[in-house]
């Protein structure tokens, strides 16, 4: 697949099916193995991921679920910090305003130590939060706003649905770690502090 080609593709329905005689080559066996991939870099794409998850291709929203499924199972984000979307033959750069996914819904299963957290994202993965898909935390923007983020794949992340986020909090606990009283969630055996316990207090006084 030659960049000029990409660059005259005029929609994302076209760009879709260079993509897709790409990952043909994975058999329909799973998502492509996109890591083990080392194809050159091609130059940036006028495709974004906005903070809600919507993307968006040479300014226009990619309304079709199906499409923007196609891109995300040839995303990935490289040690660089970047975000591409990857072929067996190139790679070229596209814009992610916070991460590339949004976790929708949640599943909580068990409780205590014995709890399993399974997470669906805007463009169905699922995934089950644990030490190989650690949960966490951040505190962004001028009102310190809590913004928590699962490891779906690689180094892509999803970023936790304000709605989602509240059912979250409601399994925390505190939780000593490292010598420290946390406020953390539990999720097939491993342990996510959020805050440290007493911060939270002051917040919630």
């Amino acid at each position: 697949m030659a960049m000029n080609e990409i660059r005259t593709t005029g929609d994302a329905a076209g760009l879709a099916a260079l993509i897709s005689r790409a990952t043909a080559e994975t058999g329909g066996r799973g998502l492509p193995p996109v890591e083990r991939w080392d194809p050159p870099f091609c130059g940036d794409l006028d495709m974004e991921i906005r903070a809600d998850g919507t993307w968006f291709y040479m300014g226009t929203p990619i309304g079709r679920a199906a499409l923007v499924r196609l891109f995300s199972t040839v995303l990935r984000k490289d040690a660089d910090g970047g975000t591409y979307l990857v072929t067996p033959v190139e790679k070229v750069g596209i814009r992610i305003a916070d991460a590339p996914f949004i976790a929708v819904e949640m599943d909580a299963a068990g409780e205590g130590e014995a709890q399993v957290l399974t997470f669906r994202t805007n463009v169905g993965d699922v995934v089950t939060a644990g030490a190989d898909h650690p949960l966490r935390f951040a505190i962004a923007g001028d009102n310190a706003e809590l913004k928590p983020y699962l490891l779906v794949r690689g180094r892509l992340e999803a970023l936790v649905s304000r709605a989602v986020m509240y059912d979250l909090a409601a399994l925390g606990e505190t939780i000593e770690v490292d010598g420290v009283a946390m406020f953390s969630v539990r999720s097939s055996g491993a342990v996510f502090p959020v805050m440290p316990a007493a911060e939270l207090e002051a917040l919630t006084r």
